[in-house]
């Protein structure tokens, strides 16, 4: 009796260590966001999952909402959403982003079906680096972006947010997350 318990402990202890912890630490991670940087579309204690495997088989694609490591703050993630691509040239005017690539030598006007219309963005021009990506939050007046701080690089994108829950039910903050 005391034998077969064991051996069952044992098998839980190897499925845990074998199959959930490679998921929980390869694969998905759980956040929290804090702020309102994100508003309308993710709010203040939403519980997040992040997809950390995609961006290893792909690349980063404009619009997905990203988690990373802001480059001024080592100890920090954010999320935000891309916006520029590399190699492409950002011009901020007023309430329109305008985006010049190799496929759009004119330039194109973003669209942005997320955000309510007529958000001001400031003006600013910026040309990315081969593995730098633009961010903004989409909060625009509340978000500290690559508006401020510039562009951010591929190595510190942690992976794309897959899904979320909300409201946050009060159970779940009592789980160890991280905040973003």
């Amino acid at each position: 009796m005391i034998k077969s318990t064991f051996l069952q402990i044992l098998e839980i202890i190897l499925i845990i260590l074998f199959i959930v912890v490679p998921v929980r630490f390869f694969i998905f991670e759980p956040f929290i966001v804090s702020g309102e940087s994100m508003e309308p579309n993710y709010h203040d204690m939403d519980y997040l999952i992040i997809d950390k495997l995609s961006y290893k088989l792909r690349e980063p694609e404009r619009g997905e909402v990203i988690v990373f490591i802001p480059p001024f703050e080592k100890n920090k993630y954010y999320i935000k959403r891309i916006i520029g691509l590399p190699g492409e040239t950002i011009v901020l005017k007023d309430d329109k982003i305008y985006i010049y690539n190799k496929e759009n030598p004119n330039g194109f006007i973003l669209k942005e079906n997320y955000i309510p219309p007529n958000e001001y963005y400031g003006n600013l021009k910026i040309t990315l680096g081969k593995d730098e990506y633009f961010v903004l939050g989409d909060n625009r007046e509340e978000s500290y972006d690559s508006r401020r701080w510039g562009p951010l690089k591929r190595e510190n994108i942690v992976g794309r947010v897959l899904f979320v829950l909300r409201p946050l039910n009060p159970f779940l903050r009592l789980l160890k997350v991280r905040s973003i």
